[in-house]
């Protein structure tokens, strides 16, 4: 009889353990070890017996040694798809991590290993043909009720048990459910079920008799429903529990328990009508649609259309027809506070169908929303990043909306690219690819222009409204003005002129607290964290300094530390400063603020979103997460009170963050009625991409900015790795840092010279220098794309399996393919 090996990796980032280990699989689970199962298997020389997942199976070993068995299967069907199991290989390889890291993010929210699958009856078995063992499960099964598969197997010992679990459930007698919880304490609800449905309404009746009118409707309206939860069966039917109880005595309907889903969806969410597309989003929607009924067609598309422009209309319209093709749909936004406002209108179209995914979900409530995509209870999936990797099981179409914003990358290993995931994953499924964005990346317009996706334009406002008027104010000349004031006369005397038409402000600045940083004006003493070597930022709700890269909190010097002097001065300013110069300036008016400081709180995003929807709010002061996709029809004027704060960063994408920035911040405007009216804010007005966005021109933006991408040899005409060399000893880490920089040119000589010689750059201390008591050093490397596997397999080589026998006990690396930035 032909043997299958089962391929499978355990949950350990140790790079020893870092690979698949195969195991046979023995006659009696042949037919039942799937890929994307877990198992358990004898591991290490003692054999202890832990779990890992199957990811693939093989028909064929010949390698010498000799293999261990799997143990036990502990799920009845795969966990992970094959295709998630194909991405999660892909993502190793691509992004340099290990096999667990890799596979995190398809597996169940939390820790795979503590997953438990439950068995229950859930139809009787008459008139069906049963065996014995099969008969055994289900006696146990009514005297127990439902029960975690592990308990059941100990208990009954049967021999090829999961073969008849497969049975039974083939034939919908049992039912098996995966849960994060070892016992059965979920919110229940009462439900009612009709018996009996072969007899006849008539039937029904004489079992009740004359003279029980009210059981006799109760009947009559089952008898044209499902099952329905006791609490509406009461409501509509006006009815008690003991009415219901007596019917059931009669053996006519079954009182039974049902699981009640930890929803985070929790408030009413009024229905979003459909619109009628226009002529532009029509053209756009056909074009896409057309690709969904075609073989062989292109199967990714860019829509670029200016803020405004409708495209959440021609998002909803395409995630219909993947409705009417019964596949699913995964809509990604980059922050959760734009997960409100998208939840609304795919909640609004389609109901119970749209699960949401994003991690200020409790673990439950991620728990329960991954469930119901699995089971297929859902075909839509609202959330942020990870979302992307949702287990559905036929995938029709993902859509990336505002697909330029840097929060799709992931800082945690892997460090994947979501948009790079994403096109990944529609390949493997056969899904389509939809992004939109008024300023797209410069890599994603680029690939558009070459042919590797579609561009498709939106170049007009729905309803034809205009895009706001941008109006630069230098703040150089109000200073030379005599105007001290972080609000220019120009941006004061219209929020007075807004405020007093009813309208709405949104006031933006990409910096939270009250002032950036606190220094000595006698020596010049900055005040900087201990652990970072980095100025902290001043807190005045809490008087604290704090470090917004480890969160230490301090209390601020009377006194210079240094000097001893009482100089002491805050300067620059947040958020928080923004917020408090407004109360003074604008007494009357209704002021909040949302950043990461004000919005820690779960549903705080909700609360302030919807007091701005129904008009509680006159001025929004907030960071980045104001900046995009926020629709208010009633906000009418914008101001950027400092324009610079991302154009003066030390990275080459910072011309691409402030044109994206300004130009996003400045689309919250105008979006109704009324026109639209920015004030941009800036010490540096000659700047081309202050220039382009006050135009609203991204055309020029990018052709200005793609030639200088060319001239300096950086993304999209080479590909970019960030090596980061860290530790708590500088001249360790400065150390490794100089011999991995030398085995990296030594060993990549065999690669075209004339690309090497100076696209090694480094080894020298980060921009950031210190964070959380670690000194940073950086290597870049920059490579023809012919050239990058190979240059990350010898980067596997120098720093992950260490080959080279470096010293590197008390240093850690962390590679970033595709880095965002490279501070």
């Amino acid at each position: 009889m032909n043997k299958k090996y089962a391929q499978i990796i355990v949950n350990n980032r140790a790079s020893q353990v870092d690979r698949p280990y195969t195991y046979i699989v023995d006659d009696d689970l042949k037919d039942v070890v799937k890929e994307g199962m877990r198992v358990i298997i004898p591991f290490g020389k003692g054999n202890k017996l832990i779990k890992g997942i199957v990811v693939q199976i093989i028909d064929y070993w010949n390698d010498g040694y000799s293999l261990k068995k799997v143990v036990d299967v502990l799920d009845d069907k795969p966990l992970i798809s094959k295709e998630l199991i194909d991405l999660s290989t892909w993502m190793k390889e691509y992004y340099l991590s290990s096999y667990i890291d890799a596979f995190q993010p398809v597996l169940p929210p939390g820790d795979f290993k503590e997953v438990n699958t439950f068995v229950e009856k859930v139809e009787d078995y008459y008139n069906k043909d049963i065996n014995e063992d099969e008969l055994k499960i289900i006696s146990y099964l009514d005297i127990n009720g439902k029960i975690l598969l592990e308990d059941l197997k100990k208990s009954l010992k049967l021999p090829n048990i999961n073969k008849t679990l497969n049975s039974l459930e083939n034939r919908g007698i049992i039912e098996t459910t995966i849960d994060i919880k070892t016992k059965i304490d979920r919110k229940l609800e009462k439900w009612v079920k009709l018996l009996q449905r072969e007899l006849s309404l008539l039937e029904m009746y004489d079992s009740i008799g004359t003279r029980a009118v009210k059981q006799r409707e109760i009947i009559q309206f089952l008898y044209e429903v499902k099952d329905i939860s006791f609490k509406e069966l009461s409501e509509k039917m006006n009815t008690t529990l003991s009415t219901i109880k007596a019917i059931e005595k009669k053996g006519l309907l079954k009182i039974y328990e049902r699981e009640v889903n930890r929803d985070p969806i929790k408030k009413d969410i009024s229905d979003y009508k459909k619109h009628d597309l226009s002529v532009a989003q029509r053209k756009v929607f056909d074009r896409i649609v057309r690709s969904f009924n075609k073989e062989n067609e292109e199967n990714k598309f860019l829509i670029h259309g200016v803020t405004g422009s409708g495209k959440t209309e021609i998002y909803l319209q395409l995630v219909e027809e993947m409705i009417k093709n019964e596949k699913g749909s995964i809509i990604l936004v980059p922050e959760i506070s734009l997960t409100p406002q998208t939840i609304d209108r795919f909640v609004g179209r389609f109901g119970d169908l749209v699960a949401v995914l994003h991690s200020r979900l409790s673990y439950g409530e991620r728990f329960d929303q991954w469930r119901r995509i699995k089971e297929g209870k859902v075909k839509i999936v609202v959330g942020a990043r990870s979302a992307v990797f949702a287990p559905f099981k036929k995938l029709g179409l993902i859509i990336i909306d505002e697909e330029h914003e840097a929060t799709y990358k992931s800082s945690q290993n892997p460090k994947y690219n979501t948009v790079e995931v994403a096109a990944k994953r529609v390949d493997i499924e056969n899904a389509f690819l939809v992004m939109g964005s008024a300023t797209p990346s410069l890599e994603t317009y680029y690939n558009s222009l070459n042919g590797n996706l579609r561009l498709l334009e939106l170049q007009e406002r729905v309803n034809k409204y205009a895009l706001p008027e941008v109006i630069v104010v230098d703040m150089r000349e109000e200073l030379s003005n005599g105007n001290k004031s972080i609000f220019s006369k120009e941006l004061y005397d219209s929020i007075c002129e807004n405020f007093k038409n009813g309208k709405q402000t949104i006031l933006f600045l990409n910096r939270r607290g009250f002032s950036t940083f606190v220094s000595c004006r006698n020596c010049g003493y900055v005040v900087k964290c201990d652990n970072c070597d980095i100025s902290m930022t001043y807190h005045r709700n809490m008087n604290k300094l704090r470090c917004h890269y480890c969160g230490l909190a301090i209390n601020p010097p009377s006194i210079c530390p240094v000097c001893k002097s009482n100089y002491i001065k805050y300067f620059g300013i947040g958020t928080e400063k923004v917020e408090e110069l407004a109360r003074e300036l604008f007494p009357n008016a209704r002021i909040a603020r949302m950043d990461m400081d004000t919005t820690t709180g779960k549903g705080s995003h909700e609360s302030i979103l919807e007091d701005m929807k129904n008009g509680k709010i006159d001025i929004l002061i907030g960071t980045q997460m104001i900046s995009k996709g926020l629709d208010f029809e009633n906000v009418t004027l914008v101001g950027i009170i400092a324009a610079d704060t991302t154009l003066n960063l030390p990275d080459f994408r910072s011309p691409e963050r402030a044109f994206q920035l300004v130009t996003q911040v400045a689309g919250r405007a105008g979006r109704g009625d009324y026109n639209g009216k920015v004030i941009l804010q800036t010490y540096n007005p000659e700047h081309y991409s202050i220039q382009f966005s006050k135009e609203h021109d991204y055309k020029s933006f990018y052709n200005t900015e793609i030639s200088l991408r060319q001239e300096f040899l950086y993304p999209p005409f080479l590909d970019l790795i960030s090596l980061l060399i860290y530790g708590e000893n500088n001249n360790k880490v400065a150390s490794i840092a100089k011999e991995v920089y030398n085995l990296l040119v030594e060993e990549s000589k065999w690669i075209e010279r004339e690309i090497l010689n100076n696209h090694i750059i480094g080894p020298y201390p980060a921009p950031l220098e210190k964070i959380k008591n670690n000194f940073r050093w950086q290597i870049l490397i920059k490579s023809k794309r012919e050239n990058i596997s190979s240059l990350k397999t010898l980067l596997k080589r120098v720093c992950i399996d260490n080959k080279y026998k470096l010293k590197i006990d008390d240093v850690k690396f962390s590679i970033d393919i595709d880095p965002n930035s490279i501070l």
